[in-house]
Parts: C-alpha cells; structure tokens; sequence
C-alpha cells in the first residue's frame, strides 16, 4: 500500500510524493523510539570524567608517624581517601556510555519515528528548498508560511548555498538522508525534504 507525503513550494502547493508503506506506514513503538533516542544521547557523551584512587596519588611510601604513642589514629599511607592529599573513594574513570542496539532494531526505529511525522502531518516534501543564492532572505521565502520553532531540512547533499542561508537561523537544522538521527527528528516540530532525499531514506530503511 503507497501514502503520500504532502508537497510544498514556495509559490504554492505541489504534487505529493508516493512512498512505501513498510516505511511511511508503521506503528508508533514509543519503547522502541526511546531506547534510540537515550543510545543516541549516550554515545554523544564524552566519558573522559577521571579522578585519581589511591593508586593515582603521589607520596605514602613510609608510614607517616610511629604507630603508637602520638595521640592520632594510626595511618599506613598518606594516599587514604581520609586524608587530605589521598586518593578518592570510588575514583571516577574514563568509560563509554554507548548502549548496544542492533541495526534491524534502530531501522524498525527510525521507520517509527518518519510514520508518526506523516500521521501527524509534520513532513512534507519540497524540491524547491534549495536556494540559488546563499541569502538568508531568499531561504526564508522558500520556507514562509511553515510554522515551526523547530525546522529539519533533509537535502540530497550539503548544498553550499543551503548551508550558508540557513546557519543564521538557530531553529534550522540541516541533514543528509545519510546523517539524519533521531533526536533531531523527535525534536523537529517540521520535516521538509526533497523528493529524492525521502526515497533514498525508503531506500535506506526498507
């Protein structure tokens, strides 16, 4: 079974785009779309948070005084979590935060994610989006009358003159069919996508 995918322009309306149904036509699996969502999040973390143990510190070779007779608690090493200069308990160290998640369950996902954007009729196809001059102003014609605080643009390529016409909008990102994640499709309020960009996306995901 085909759906179709709303198209605009900047002058008007336009002919929709037919796309497939085991990608544009599948259920909403909230799980599923989570679990990318918080592995895509993850893996963006840097983990290099270190702290020195004990071990890390420098000093404590020698007993730092006799064991009795001097009115302190007795001390083996100056690198003690209880001291001063000594190490830290449970000491911080680098590590990856990456969760696993195979390719067939991020596919199943990311299909999730462009089925409910349809449904709720914040995608839309538009060839016309690519400006022919780097100008913000004749960017934001080509997207006037979309409402949107958040606006994904999915371009066949990094066109340079898209690029440049829309970095000085903070709620306009621009994506590759190869570099879509899921945070910035959750998050975008809009989807606007050439026609080809959206059936190498089919093509990717079926």
């Amino acid at each position: 079974m085909a759906l179709q995918i709303p198209a605009i322009n900047g002058s008007g309306s336009a002919q929709a785009l037919e796309v497939s149904d085991a990608v544009f036509g599948q259920a909403f699996n909230e799980t599923l779309i989570h679990q990318l969502v918080t592995k895509y999040l993850s893996a963006a973390r840097a983990g290099t948070k270190a702290q020195k143990n004990r071990s890390a510190v420098s000093g404590g070779g020698l007993k730092p005084f006799r064991q009795k007779g001097t009115g302190r608690a007795r001390a083996g090493t100056t690198r003690s979590p209880i001291w001063r200069t000594g190490g830290v308990t449970f000491a911080a160290q680098p590590r990856s935060f990456d969760q696993k998640l195979n390719k067939k369950m991020y596919k199943a996902g990311i299909r999730s994610i462009f089925s409910e954007l349809l449904r709720q009729g914040r995608i839309a196809v538009c060839d016309d989006i690519v400006p022919a001059t780097p100008k913000t102003k004749e960017f934001l014609a080509k997207i006037k009358g979309i409402e949107a605080k958040r606006l994904l643009v999915v371009a066949d390529d990094l066109n340079e003159n898209l690029i440049l016409a829309a970095r000085n909008l903070p709620y306009v990102a621009v994506v590759t069919p190869t570099s879509i994640d899921p945070v910035s499709l959750v998050a975008a309020d809009k989807v606007i996508a050439t026609a080809s960009a959206l059936k190498q996306i089919e093509e990717r995901l079926a």
